[in-house]
């Protein structure tokens, strides 16, 4: 009994250290705040998990629950290797070459880019025999330690994430990012979407260069850049920004202002044949007076050299030019023709302005001023020497013709077809006074001058009638003498109506012109008595 007494004395004695050991190491782990800690550690350490990949091929063979989250945000395409390899490339840049020499070396570790946060990746790719690829993602920094997050600004974080993805991969721009060897580690939705259509199959590492790099647009500080995609040229304009050794590209879709600029390329390529072929001097001068546009006519109107033109003169080096080779009006001195030319200036800004320039030489030319948009204005020159030498040779015509019309004895009127006067020679203003307004007032002048009969009767309607024959007849004058009469029919409907004394004595108040008195029709002969 004694033994078993000690045995059990010896057993209670050891269970109560120990577990008054463990009362006092928790008392300590709550006095010194260190039980909680050692607990979240634990817990965190437990949800930690490697993110690794099990591959055959490229057919993903099996993989822990933070590779397949990571393959799931990656997305399309459908090949698992390639989704891997997209994430992969930007950044393991040597990840492509060194995975070819896996079967000869089993084994291969390398390190990442510095990465975004300060985080440098480690990628072990592991060749099992098999054809099995076992790939692990990890990180140096964060091994052997939990990182604990707060929920809610996890989060957050990952709120703004989803909207940024949503924002780049819905915006119709594309957009890329190139390292510092120009190759393309990151592209949104729009770019992947052309690179596809563009490519046979599913989009791998390195991701495909698109557009080349972007050229100036002459006159603007835009880039532009073409992209041929199944025979249908698609143009950008393009966007650089630079941070660190990598550039974010911007290439916003431009075919509308293409368009537009080639059509107004070839509308001005239009305007500038048409231009060129036109025989009238044209001269365009901007806001600021210098000349912006001119046509091979104005060479050849003004005389002026090729090389003076092209230097884009002022509009007044213009003018003196032109002064120099006795191009413009001779004038009285130099200050009143600046101030015409100032004045001409100022008017074809205004307005229409025209002037006929009779020059030392001769010619005479129309200089036209026309206002334009925004404060240009333009000139014409036409060169109407010879149209002012055929109106002159027509008006010197027009005068002699009056001339010889008022040095016949006869007197002759003619009336439009609308009873317009359309002209009488110096005789019948002799005979009856100012010329009548129309064939009405002629009438009335006729009744009032003279006795009326069957000869003016007859006349009267002779003129009214809608197509008479060629006629004749005689009537009192106005100082009571015969008168014979003659109508003729002109071209465009006109008549010409011709009175002639005639040599008998004046006729007394007992006299009376009857039907037997009158003449015979006259023949169609103009003139024939």
């Amino acid at each position: 009994m004694n033994g078993l007494a000690l045995v059990a004395v010896a057993i209670f004695s050891g269970t109560a250290s120990v577990l008054l050991a463990i009362v006092m190491i928790r008392i300590w782990d709550r006095r010194n705040g260190m039980g909680i800690g050692i607990r979240s550690a634990l817990a965190v350490e437990g949800q930690v998990q490697p993110m690794v990949f099990l591959f055959r091929g490229n057919m993903l063979v099996d993989a822990t629950p933070p590779a397949r989250a990571l393959l799931d945000r990656i997305g399309a395409p459908d090949d698992d290797w390639l989704r891997l390899m997209r994430w992969i490339g930007p950044h393991f840049p040597e990840a492509a070459d060194r995975l070819a020499d896996l079967s000869r070396q089993g084994r291969i570790e390398m390190l990442g880019q510095q990465g975004h946060g300060q985080a440098t990746l480690r990628l072990t790719v592991e060749d099992l025999g098999g054809g099995l690829w076992r790939l692990t993602l990890t990180d140096p920094g964060a091994e052997h330690a939990g990182i604990v997050v707060d929920s809610l600004s996890l989060q957050a974080m990952e709120e703004e994430l989803h909207l940024l993805r949503g924002a780049l991969d819905q915006t119709p721009m594309l957009v890329w990012r190139l390292d510092a060897e120009d190759r393309v580690t990151w592209a949104n939705a729009a770019y992947l979407r052309r690179a596809e259509s563009r490519g046979d199959g599913a989009l791998g590492w390195p991701l495909p260069r698109l557009l080349d790099t972007p050229k100036q647009v002459p006159g603007s500080s835009t880039r532009r850049s073409a992209l041929e995609d199944h025979g249908v040229v698609s143009w950008f304009d393009c966007h650089t920004h630079r941070t660190g050794d990598q550039v974010m590209m911007f290439a916003l879709p431009a075919d509308a202002a293409v368009r537009a600029e080639r059509s107004l390329r070839e509308f001005v390529q239009t305007l500038t044949k048409t231009f060129a072929d036109l025989p009238i001097g044209l001269a365009i001068f901007d806001q600021k007076r210098n000349l912006q546009l001119f046509n091979p006519a104005l060479i050849d109107l003004t005389g002026l050299p090729t090389g003076f033109l092209t230097a884009r003169p002022t509009l007044f080096d213009f003018l003196d030019q032109l002064r120099e080779l006795r191009m413009v009006p001779e004038p009285k001195d130099y200050r009143s023709w600046r101030q015409h030319m100032a004045n001409l200036e100022s008017a074809a800004a205004t307005g229409h302005h025209v002037e006929t320039w009779s020059l030392p030489g001769g010619q005479t030319y129309r200089v036209t001023g026309r206002p334009h948009p925004d404060g240009a204005v333009a000139f014409l020159f036409e060169n109407i020497t010879s149209e002012i030498s055929l109106t002159r040779k027509f008006r010197a015509d027009l005068m002699l013709g009056a001339h010889v019309l008022d040095g016949l004895d006869d007197a002759l009127a003619v009336f439009a077809p609308t009873g317009q006067l359309v002209l009488c020679n110096q005789a019948y203003r002799g005979l009856w006074g100012a010329p009548p307004a129309d064939l009405s007032a002629a009438i009335r002048t006729w009744e009032d001058a003279t006795r009326t009969g069957p000869g003016f009767a007859a006349l009267r309607e002779a003129l009214t009638l809608a197509e008479p024959p060629k006629t004749g007849g005689a009537m009192a004058g106005p100082e009571g003498q015969l008168l014979g009469w003659t109508v003729t029919n002109l071209s465009g409907g006109r008549r010409m109506l011709r009175f002639r004394p005639s040599a008998a004595q004046p006729l007394t108040s007992s006299h009376a012109i009857g039907a037997d008195m009158l003449p015979r029709p006259l023949p169609n002969a103009i003139g024939a008595d």
